[in-house]
Protein backbone atom coordinates (compact mmCIF):
# COMPACT_ATOMS: atom_id res chain seq x y z
CA UNK A 1 0.00 0.00 0.00
CA UNK A 2 1.33 3.44 -1.05
CA UNK A 3 2.36 6.63 1.37
CA UNK A 4 -0.98 8.88 1.06
CA UNK A 5 1.69 11.73 0.26
CA UNK A 6 -0.38 12.71 -2.20
CA UNK A 7 -3.75 13.56 -0.28
CA UNK A 8 -2.51 14.22 2.86
CA UNK A 9 0.27 16.55 4.22
CA UNK A 10 2.78 14.62 6.48
CA UNK A 11 2.88 15.72 9.92
CA UNK A 12 6.72 15.80 11.63
CA UNK A 13 5.19 13.52 13.64
CA UNK A 14 1.94 12.13 12.48
CA UNK A 15 2.46 9.62 9.11
CA UNK A 16 -0.34 8.40 6.79
CA UNK A 17 0.85 5.18 5.62
CA UNK A 18 -0.58 1.70 3.79
CA UNK A 19 -1.05 -1.14 6.20
CA UNK A 20 1.66 -3.63 4.81
CA UNK A 21 4.39 -0.56 6.17
CA UNK A 22 6.16 -0.83 9.10
CA UNK A 23 5.51 0.82 12.52
CA UNK A 24 8.81 2.82 13.62
CA UNK A 25 9.84 2.23 17.36
CA UNK A 26 7.67 3.79 19.79
CA UNK A 27 5.04 4.92 17.26
CA UNK A 28 1.56 4.20 17.82
CA UNK A 29 -0.75 2.92 15.26
CA UNK A 30 -3.96 4.12 15.07
CA UNK A 31 -6.77 2.86 12.37
CA UNK A 32 -9.19 4.57 10.82
CA UNK A 33 -12.01 2.73 9.50
CA UNK A 34 -13.69 5.45 7.01
CA UNK A 35 -17.16 4.79 6.36
CA UNK A 36 -18.23 8.20 4.92
CA UNK A 37 -20.21 9.02 1.53
CA UNK A 38 -17.50 9.60 -1.71
CA UNK A 39 -18.35 13.21 -1.17
CA UNK A 40 -16.57 13.41 1.99
CA UNK A 41 -14.15 10.71 2.33
CA UNK A 42 -11.08 12.92 1.32
CA UNK A 43 -12.08 16.03 3.46
CA UNK A 44 -12.69 13.15 6.80
CA UNK A 45 -8.87 11.92 6.16
CA UNK A 46 -7.81 15.44 6.10
CA UNK A 47 -9.93 16.11 9.46
CA UNK A 48 -8.61 13.23 10.94
CA UNK A 49 -5.39 13.59 10.01
CA UNK A 50 -5.02 17.30 10.52
CA UNK A 51 -6.71 16.65 14.44
CA UNK A 52 -4.67 13.81 15.36
CA UNK A 53 -1.35 15.61 14.33
CA UNK A 54 -2.03 19.10 16.53
CA UNK A 55 -2.82 16.37 19.13
CA UNK A 56 0.16 13.92 19.15
CA UNK A 57 2.54 16.76 19.54
CA UNK A 58 6.02 15.35 20.03
CA UNK A 59 4.33 11.93 19.95
CA UNK A 60 5.08 9.46 16.73
CA UNK A 61 1.68 8.43 15.54
CA UNK A 62 0.88 6.13 12.50
CA UNK A 63 -2.44 6.73 10.82
CA UNK A 64 -3.58 3.65 8.46
CA UNK A 65 -6.94 3.38 6.36
CA UNK A 66 -9.59 1.07 6.06
CA UNK A 67 -12.75 0.38 4.39
CA UNK A 68 -15.91 -2.13 4.59
CA UNK A 69 -16.01 -3.12 0.91
CA UNK A 70 -20.09 -3.24 1.39
CA UNK A 71 -20.30 0.34 2.03
CA UNK A 72 -22.27 1.85 -0.82
CA UNK A 73 -19.55 3.52 -3.04
CA UNK A 74 -19.74 5.16 -6.56
CA UNK A 75 -17.24 3.56 -9.41
CA UNK A 76 -14.56 6.76 -8.30
CA UNK A 77 -15.48 5.82 -4.45
CA UNK A 78 -14.61 2.02 -5.08
CA UNK A 79 -11.72 2.87 -7.20
CA UNK A 80 -10.33 5.33 -4.88
CA UNK A 81 -10.41 2.73 -2.33
CA UNK A 82 -9.43 0.04 -3.89
CA UNK A 83 -5.72 2.04 -4.63
CA UNK A 84 -5.70 3.73 -1.28
CA UNK A 85 -7.03 1.57 1.40
CA UNK A 86 -7.00 -1.96 2.99
CA UNK A 87 -10.13 -4.09 3.71
CA UNK A 88 -11.10 -3.80 7.18
CA UNK A 89 -11.20 -7.49 7.69
CA UNK A 90 -6.99 -6.73 7.08
CA UNK A 91 -7.24 -5.43 10.88
CA UNK A 92 -6.83 -8.53 12.36
CA UNK A 93 -3.64 -8.75 10.35
CA UNK A 94 -1.62 -6.37 11.79
CA UNK A 95 -1.87 -4.38 15.81
CA UNK A 96 -3.38 -1.14 15.91
CA UNK A 97 -2.94 0.63 19.26
CA UNK A 98 -6.35 2.30 18.97
CA UNK A 99 -9.44 2.47 16.41
CA UNK A 100 -11.88 5.81 14.69
CA UNK A 101 -15.00 4.53 12.93
CA UNK A 102 -16.45 7.19 11.21
CA UNK A 103 -20.08 6.57 10.49
CA UNK A 104 -22.04 6.11 7.19
CA UNK A 105 -24.66 7.63 5.26
CA UNK A 106 -27.87 5.60 5.95
CA UNK A 107 -29.54 4.11 3.18
CA UNK A 108 -32.45 2.33 4.50
CA UNK A 109 -34.81 3.17 8.04
CA UNK A 110 -33.23 0.49 10.37
CA UNK A 111 -29.66 0.05 10.79
CA UNK A 112 -29.56 -3.85 10.82
CA UNK A 113 -31.04 -3.83 7.48
CA UNK A 114 -27.54 -1.55 5.77
CA UNK A 115 -25.52 -3.83 3.70
CA UNK A 116 -22.76 -3.03 5.67
CA UNK A 117 -24.68 -4.33 9.27
CA UNK A 118 -22.54 -7.75 9.45
CA UNK A 119 -19.20 -6.81 8.60
CA UNK A 120 -19.50 -3.25 10.37
CA UNK A 121 -20.28 -6.06 13.77
CA UNK A 122 -17.52 -7.89 13.24
CA UNK A 123 -15.15 -4.58 13.16
CA UNK A 124 -16.82 -4.17 16.56
CA UNK A 125 -16.47 -7.19 18.01
CA UNK A 126 -12.84 -7.72 17.34
CA UNK A 127 -12.10 -3.89 18.39
CA UNK A 128 -13.09 -5.31 21.71
CA UNK A 129 -10.41 -7.53 22.29
CA UNK A 130 -7.85 -6.17 19.83
CA UNK A 131 -7.68 -2.73 20.58
CA UNK A 132 -7.05 -0.52 23.56
CA UNK A 133 -9.34 1.78 22.99
CA UNK A 134 -11.68 2.60 19.91
CA UNK A 135 -13.91 6.05 18.94
CA UNK A 136 -17.16 5.49 17.57
CA UNK A 137 -18.55 8.87 15.77
CA UNK A 138 -21.83 9.99 15.32
CA UNK A 139 -23.60 7.09 13.15
CA UNK A 140 -20.94 4.41 14.31
CA UNK A 141 -22.06 5.62 17.98
CA UNK A 142 -25.64 4.31 16.60
CA UNK A 143 -25.13 1.47 15.11
CA UNK A 144 -22.44 0.21 18.22
CA UNK A 145 -24.77 0.12 20.68
CA UNK A 146 -27.17 -1.57 18.85
CA UNK A 147 -25.20 -4.04 18.40
CA UNK A 148 -23.59 -4.12 21.80
CA UNK A 149 -26.45 -3.86 23.88
CA UNK A 150 -29.46 -3.61 21.67
CA UNK A 151 -30.05 0.06 22.38
CA UNK A 152 -32.40 1.87 19.39
CA UNK A 153 -31.95 5.52 18.42
CA UNK A 154 -34.86 7.76 18.56
CA UNK A 155 -35.93 10.23 15.73
CA UNK A 156 -35.46 13.72 16.51
CA UNK A 157 -38.40 16.02 15.73
CA UNK A 158 -35.75 18.01 13.43
CA UNK A 159 -31.99 17.73 12.27
CA UNK A 160 -29.94 18.40 15.35
CA UNK A 161 -26.95 20.87 13.86
CA UNK A 162 -24.85 23.36 15.21
CA UNK A 163 -22.31 24.07 17.84
CA UNK A 164 -23.54 23.05 21.90
CA UNK A 165 -22.19 23.95 24.80
CA UNK A 166 -21.18 20.51 27.07
CA UNK A 167 -22.13 20.18 30.29
CA UNK A 168 -19.05 18.01 32.03
CA UNK A 169 -20.92 14.80 34.17
CA UNK A 170 -18.38 13.40 35.85
CA UNK A 171 -14.69 13.49 35.91
CA UNK A 172 -12.72 11.47 33.24
CA UNK A 173 -8.99 11.22 32.11
CA UNK A 174 -10.71 11.41 28.19
CA UNK A 175 -11.80 15.33 29.89
CA UNK A 176 -8.88 16.29 31.64
CA UNK A 177 -7.65 19.95 30.74
CA UNK A 178 -10.22 20.29 28.44
CA UNK A 179 -12.26 23.86 28.27
CA UNK A 180 -14.87 24.36 30.66
CA UNK A 181 -16.91 25.61 28.22
CA UNK A 182 -16.58 22.49 25.93
CA UNK A 183 -17.92 23.20 22.90
CA UNK A 184 -19.39 20.56 20.23
CA UNK A 185 -20.12 20.45 17.00
CA UNK A 186 -23.36 18.30 16.33
CA UNK A 187 -24.98 16.91 12.73
CA UNK A 188 -27.86 14.30 13.04
CA UNK A 189 -31.53 13.46 12.40
CA UNK A 190 -31.13 11.04 15.65
CA UNK A 191 -30.07 10.40 19.02
CA UNK A 192 -28.67 7.99 21.52
CA UNK A 193 -30.55 8.83 25.11
CA UNK A 194 -28.81 9.30 28.41
CA UNK A 195 -31.42 6.93 30.26
CA UNK A 196 -30.85 4.56 27.83
CA UNK A 197 -27.19 4.23 27.78
CA UNK A 198 -26.95 4.57 31.68
CA UNK A 199 -29.52 1.16 32.37
CA UNK A 200 -26.76 -0.81 29.81
CA UNK A 201 -23.54 0.65 32.39
CA UNK A 202 -22.52 3.42 29.87
CA UNK A 203 -20.97 6.21 31.80
CA UNK A 204 -22.01 9.71 29.98
CA UNK A 205 -19.32 12.22 30.51
CA UNK A 206 -20.30 15.16 28.42
CA UNK A 207 -24.02 16.52 27.40
CA UNK A 208 -25.95 19.54 26.62
CA UNK A 209 -29.85 20.74 27.53
CA UNK A 210 -30.53 21.23 23.98
CA UNK A 211 -28.46 17.91 21.94
CA UNK A 212 -28.59 15.57 24.56
CA UNK A 213 -25.75 13.35 25.06
CA UNK A 214 -22.22 13.92 23.29
CA UNK A 215 -19.45 12.07 24.54
CA UNK A 216 -20.15 8.41 26.77
CA UNK A 217 -17.86 5.59 27.13
CA UNK A 218 -17.90 1.94 28.75
CA UNK A 219 -15.45 -0.60 29.20
CA UNK A 220 -15.40 -3.55 26.45
CA UNK A 221 -13.55 -6.22 26.92
CA UNK A 222 -9.56 -4.92 26.91
CA UNK A 223 -10.42 -2.00 25.24
CA UNK A 224 -12.37 0.98 26.16
CA UNK A 225 -15.08 2.32 23.67
CA UNK A 226 -15.49 6.13 23.34
CA UNK A 227 -18.50 7.10 21.96
CA UNK A 228 -18.80 10.84 20.18
CA UNK A 229 -22.52 11.84 19.35
CA UNK A 230 -20.84 15.13 17.87
CA UNK A 231 -17.69 15.91 15.51
CA UNK A 232 -15.16 17.19 16.93
CA UNK A 233 -12.71 16.78 13.89
CA UNK A 234 -15.05 19.27 11.67
CA UNK A 235 -13.25 22.10 10.14
CA UNK A 236 -14.66 25.24 10.81
CA UNK A 237 -16.54 25.30 7.30
CA UNK A 238 -17.74 21.99 7.57
CA UNK A 239 -21.48 22.97 8.86
CA UNK A 240 -21.77 25.63 6.39
CA UNK A 241 -21.24 23.12 3.76
CA UNK A 242 -23.83 20.90 5.43
CA UNK A 243 -26.19 23.59 5.86
CA UNK A 244 -25.66 24.59 2.07
CA UNK A 245 -26.01 21.09 1.02
CA UNK A 246 -29.46 20.85 2.68
CA UNK A 247 -30.84 24.19 1.50
CA UNK A 248 -30.09 22.48 -1.93
CA UNK A 249 -31.88 19.41 -1.22
CA UNK A 250 -34.84 21.72 0.04
CA UNK A 251 -34.67 23.88 -3.46
CA UNK A 252 -34.60 20.59 -5.37
CA UNK A 253 -38.00 18.87 -3.97
CA UNK A 254 -35.70 16.59 -2.06
CA UNK A 255 -36.58 17.67 1.43
CA UNK A 256 -39.95 19.65 2.60
CA UNK A 257 -38.90 21.94 5.20
CA UNK A 258 -35.89 24.30 4.29
CA UNK A 259 -33.10 23.71 6.69
CA UNK A 260 -32.39 24.49 10.52
CA UNK A 261 -29.84 26.99 10.66
CA UNK A 262 -27.16 25.68 13.03
CA UNK A 263 -27.57 26.69 16.44
CA UNK A 264 -24.44 28.58 17.69
CA UNK A 265 -22.47 28.64 14.49
CA UNK A 266 -22.70 32.22 12.89
CA UNK A 267 -22.30 35.60 14.58
CA UNK A 268 -25.37 37.59 14.67
CA UNK A 269 -24.39 39.21 11.13
CA UNK A 270 -24.13 35.91 9.89
CA UNK A 271 -27.35 34.38 10.94
CA UNK A 272 -29.35 37.45 9.30
CA UNK A 273 -27.63 36.82 6.34
CA UNK A 274 -28.76 33.41 6.58
CA UNK A 275 -31.92 34.32 7.54
CA UNK A 276 -32.25 36.89 4.34
CA UNK A 277 -31.26 34.07 1.90
CA UNK A 278 -33.61 31.47 3.66
CA UNK A 279 -36.51 34.12 2.49
CA UNK A 280 -35.37 34.30 -1.11
CA UNK A 281 -35.17 30.73 -1.25
CA UNK A 282 -38.85 29.86 -0.03
CA UNK A 283 -40.13 32.84 -2.17
CA UNK A 284 -38.05 31.67 -4.94
CA UNK A 285 -38.05 27.77 -5.05
CA UNK A 286 -35.92 26.39 -7.57
CA UNK A 287 -32.47 24.35 -8.38
CA UNK A 288 -31.24 27.80 -9.99
CA UNK A 289 -31.90 29.51 -6.24
CA UNK A 290 -28.83 27.94 -4.92
CA UNK A 291 -26.55 29.87 -6.97
CA UNK A 292 -27.20 32.33 -4.79
CA UNK A 293 -26.68 30.97 -1.44
CA UNK A 294 -24.06 33.24 0.63
CA UNK A 295 -21.41 30.84 1.33
CA UNK A 296 -18.12 33.07 1.06
CA UNK A 297 -19.87 35.87 2.89
CA UNK A 298 -21.49 33.22 5.82
CA UNK A 299 -17.86 31.85 5.99
CA UNK A 300 -16.46 34.95 6.91
CA UNK A 301 -19.04 35.00 9.98
CA UNK A 302 -17.93 31.78 11.30
CA UNK A 303 -14.74 31.45 14.25
CA UNK A 304 -13.22 27.84 14.66
CA UNK A 305 -14.41 27.45 18.37
CA UNK A 306 -14.39 24.22 19.36
CA UNK A 307 -11.13 23.17 18.18
CA UNK A 308 -9.01 23.57 21.76
CA UNK A 309 -11.36 20.74 23.29
CA UNK A 310 -11.10 18.70 20.16
CA UNK A 311 -8.03 18.64 20.49
CA UNK A 312 -7.73 17.92 23.95
CA UNK A 313 -10.40 15.08 23.99
CA UNK A 314 -7.91 13.85 21.45
CA UNK A 315 -4.25 14.80 23.28
CA UNK A 316 -5.98 12.64 25.96
CA UNK A 317 -6.93 9.37 23.71
CA UNK A 318 -3.55 9.60 22.58
CA UNK A 319 -1.81 10.04 26.22
CA UNK A 320 -4.16 6.82 27.00
CA UNK A 321 -3.54 4.77 24.36
CA UNK A 322 0.54 5.48 24.84
CA UNK A 323 -0.34 4.64 28.72
CA UNK A 324 -1.52 1.13 27.41
CA UNK A 325 1.16 0.66 24.87
CA UNK A 326 4.35 0.98 27.27
CA UNK A 327 4.95 3.81 24.59
CA UNK A 328 4.22 6.75 26.76
CA UNK A 329 5.97 9.64 24.53
CA UNK A 330 6.26 13.37 25.52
Amino acid sequence: MPVFADRVTHGHHLHVEGASSQAPDGCLTVGLVNNMPDSALVSTERQIHELLKEAAGERPVRLLFYALPTVKRTDWGRDYMSRTYSFAETLADGAVDGLIVTGAEPQTPDLVDEAYWPELGRVIDWAKGNTSSTIWSCLAVHASVRHLDGIERRPLAQKCIGIFEQEKRQAHPMLDGTPDRLLMPHSRWNEIRQGDLEAHGYSVLTRSGTAGVDTFVKQQSRSLFVFLQGHPEYEALSLLGEYRRDAGRFLRGEAEAYPTMPNGYFDEAGERLALEYREQALADRRQETLAKFPAERLAGHVTHRWRDGAVGLYRNWLAFLSARSGRTGD
